[in-house]
């Protein structure tokens, strides 16, 4: 049976590259655990995907885990080795690549970092957002780690001694060893490469979730495919993301009736709020909210105008780091409070910390991907205190801005 390890950065990104593979009906299954024992995969897993938590690693740290990662699979029998990468080039690109052909004892691998259907293409080496290079994207202002350049070349440079081998668009390469970069600005781009590339040449490839879906069709992944489960009509968003175009999604459910909260710095960075009578008030007043509309957003965002936090921040001296991380722990354990209280919805969670928070409260080491309900929008089910709940996972960059009043609509969820 073909194996396949995908090593993601970050939790929405193993989601969402997972789920190309399980939509087809490949036994797939995504770990939490950078130290996962791969011997102790079940022997029907086709698919196991590790989300390695390395985006915000230094890339020292983020070579040694990855490395770790594929010299374990290699030993447990795992054929294929798909190392996913950040849709923008966010995270340890360079660092990780070379841990992968350092740990298979390799000298190619294959890189198409393009996800077309997201208006995400390379361009004579160059990575774009929606036509704009990357750098000069809202992913250049992101301010947990700004993707500074544009040029594959120079992403890699930056952390790898590897050579990038550039493969142009209806252009040989020269053929020398390196991580070799190929141009794709469509979905049949990428089919074609991965073609040309033949079984041998997958062995070891990287990229996001556009080729992703490529290597599930080239390698054959797939059974019976999944049903989409009866979810319940009611969505509850939880958004741990600061991306402008969550913002303008979140901007848009709110106009569309919406109620829409914004976490004061209190109830989003200290701990102990949890345990006061205030906090007890608010998540009544929430989940009540929430039960009659059957839309419900909490935001870690300060409302328009405001920087409460960046002031709290100050105050207190914490760092951007400190941010990120109290923030995404704290809304995590508070919709795991709201679940014990009796929230019943769907859940959407923008945001890969947040995600993987909210699975660290709930105690889910593993989840099942099921389908895409949107682009970018993964369907995933975990079970907390024997009740399975469904909970939709998006990267903060992905999706129009009406995304989350179509999920709503497509759930019967309020008044549409």
């Amino acid at each position: 049976m073909t194996r396949l390890l995908i090593i993601a950065d970050d939790f929405t990104g193993a989601l969402d590259t997972g789920v190309q593979f399980a939509a087809r009906g490949a036994k797939t299954c995504v770990a939490t655990d950078p130290g996962y024992d791969f011997s102790q995969a079940g022997a029907d897993i086709q698919v196991m995907v590790l989300d390695a938590e390395t985006r915000h690693l230094t890339p020292e740290a983020a070579y040694k885990t990855v490395f770790r990662a594929v010299k374990d699979a290699l030993a447990a029998g795992f054929r294929y080795i798909y190392k996913k990468t950040d849709s923008a080039l966010r995270g340890n690109v360079g660092a990780e690549l070379t841990a992968v052909l350092d740990a298979a004892g390799a000298d190619r691998l294959a890189f198409l970092p393009a996800l077309p259907k997201m208006g995400r293409i390379t361009r004579n080496g160059v990575h774009y957002i929606d036509s704009v290079p990357v750098a000069d994207s809202v992913f250049g202002q992101d301010p947990f780690e700004p993707v500074t350049a544009s040029s594959l070349e120079e992403i890699i440079a930056a952390q790898s001694k590897r050579p990038a081998v550039l493969h142009r668009l209806g252009k040989a390469a020269e053929s020398r060893p390196g991580i070799q970069v190929y141009d794709a600005e469509t979905d049949g781009d990428l089919l074609r490469i991965g073609r040309s590339l033949g079984r041998e040449g997958l062995t070891l490839s990287a990229g996001c979730a556009g080729f992703a879906a490529v290597l599930a069709e080239l390698l054959e992944l797939n059974g019976p495919p999944p049903g989409r489960p009866e979810l319940v009509p009611a969505l509850f968003v939880a958004c741990g993301s600061v991306n402008p175009v969550t913002l303008r999604q979140m901007e848009t459910a709110e106009a569309a009736g919406f109620p829409r909260v914004h976490l004061t710095p209190e109830q989003k960075l200290e701990p102990g709020w949890l345990e006061t009578p205030d906090c007890a008030a608010a998540a009544a007043a929430w989940l009540e909210a929430a039960g009659e509309e059957k839309r419900f957003i909490l935001d870690v965002n300060d409302p328009p105008g405001r920087d409460d936090t960046a002031a709290y921040a100050r105050e207190h001296r914490l760092s951007t780091e400190d941010l990120r991380v109290r923030i995404s722990s704290q809304l995590g354990r508070l919709v795991q409070r709201l679940l014990d209280g009796g929230l019943d919805a769907t859940l959407l969670c923008t945001g890969g910390d947040t995600l993987l928070a909210l699975t660290r409260a709930v105690g889910a080491a593993e989840l099942l991907p099921v389908c895409e309900l949107d682009a970018g929008a993964v369907l995933t089910e975990f079970v907390y205190q024997g009740k399975p709940y469904h909970i939709i996972s998006k990267s903060g960059g992905f999706g129009g801005a009406d995304l989350f009043v179509r999920l709503a609509r497509s759930l019967n969820a309020g008044n549409q």
